[in-house]
């Protein structure tokens, strides 16, 4: 079955029916890593899990868009989608984190990283820049001190990323979520032991067609990144969803010329073993 490793039922665009939707999951037999991305919504992404015995998880984290307090615009021209979204300014509190990390159903720590597309003309770059990476590093020591993985988020940042998972390294490695950067810069990640997330953005076109080409089965991982990042050929617009995760494996079946059974199989093995299930 498909193991959609970075969700995010637990967010508002979920409010009124994120159990019915994990339920649907649950019933199906798939798997779904509940990601947060401050600490309202990794509180939320743990109850989730226990309210079913198996297969829905959750991971722990401050997205670093929200270390800056203010709100900026998500657009998503391949979606029709624009939405404006608030930013907390949240400071990591590390022992409210380590307590959440602790929980038997939290499988990695995250989403956190860095994030260097969304400043303004207002912003002190180098200041933000500077506090994602800090926050970064205290995130993976408190990944280390649980003996968990990483759910890594990275945008416009590779090359800092890299340098810092090469001078802090997290003991039992991680993901490298919604991966949209070159083969060549997948497999240095791979190298430090890390799988690549894989998401609808793969569907919009032939443009990672060569990504998926060039990386082993055995490094990939899917995810749906829902409620955005709907894959095709779903209609636009619509809200994304776990289950839609199938079409995701789908297009990596076909760039790779294997069945779509294989590539559930596979991505679902990397993802239990990579957050150690």
């Amino acid at each position: 079955m498909f193991f959609d490793t970075h969700s995010h039922v637990n967010f508002n665009a979920y409010k009124n029916d994120g159990e019915d939707v994990l339920r649907r999951c649950f019933e199906s037999g798939m798997s779904v890593v509940n990601v947060g991305s401050q600490y309202s919504t990794s509180k939320r992404a743990v109850e989730y899990t226990h309210k079913f015995e198996d297969g829905i998880y959750a991971a722990v984290g401050i997205h670093p868009v929200h270390l800056k307090k203010g709100s900026f615009t998500h657009h998503d021209p391949d979606e029709l989608t624009e939405e404006e979204i608030p930013t907390t300014g949240e400071q990591l509190d590390y022992q409210k984190y380590l307590e959440l990390a602790k929980d038997e159903k939290v499988v990695a720590i995250g989403e956190i990283g860095l994030d260097y597309h969304h400043f303004t003309e207002d912003d002190d770059v180098e200041f933000l820049k500077n506090l994602q990476k800090e926050t970064l590093i205290e995130f993976i020591k408190l990944a280390n001190v649980v003996q968990k993985p990483v759910m890594l988020h990275c945008w416009d940042g590779y090359d800092d990323l890299l340098e810092i998972l090469q001078n802090h390294p997290v003991e039992k490695k991680g993901i490298i979520h919604s991966f949209i950067g070159s083969y060549k810069m997948a497999n240095k990640f791979i190298e430090l032991g890390y799988k690549i997330g894989l998401n609808g953005i793969i569907t919009y076109g032939e443009s990672y067609d060569r990504l998926i080409k060039e990386i082993e089965l055995k490094n990939i991982v899917i995810e749906t990144d829902c409620p955005y990042l709907t894959p095709r050929p779903l209609e636009k617009g619509i809200r994304n969803e776990p289950l839609f995760v199938k079409e995701v494996a789908q297009k990596i079946a076909d760039v790779k010329e294997v069945s779509l059974e294989e590539v559930a199989e596979i991505t679902s093995q990397n993802a239990k073993l990579v957050l150690c299930i």
